[in-house]
């Protein structure tokens, strides 16, 4: 019998012209990276940096207009890539604190 996943997500994810990088005191050394994709819930991209799932990281999200969303998420998952793919891992975040206006502009971004 084959397994079927399950769609956990609450929000649709979209493509979204959205750059991210990790705020911190190595954030400057981070080049932004495209998001994978990204919805009210969470975002998925690349990461050189492993990352536990439950680890909550804080990061700045570059959206198309205006200045920078700045979010708190949790390591949802993480997977190993093969080698000559963008980035050593695929991480899934979910957002865990984002303001109610860079929640706003986040969705304003993305076409929700």
């Amino acid at each position: 019998m084959e397994r079927i996943p399950v769609e956990r997500r609450r929000y649709a994810r979209v493509q979204a012209p959205i750059l991210v990088r990790p705020i911190g005191p190595a954030s400057l050394q981070h080049l932004p990276r495209q998001v994978g994709d990204i919805g009210l819930g969470g975002l998925r991209a690349y990461s050189d940096e492993a990352h536990m799932p439950g680890t909550r990281v804080e990061l700045e999200l570059f959206l198309p207009a205006g200045e920078p969303a700045v979010v708190l998420a949790e390591v949802a998952w993480v997977e190993t890539l093969p080698p000559g793919s963008p980035a050593r891992f695929d991480v899934g975040l979910r957002f865990v604190l984002v303001s109610s206006t860079d929640l706003r502009r986040i969705e304003s971004a993305i076409g929700a």
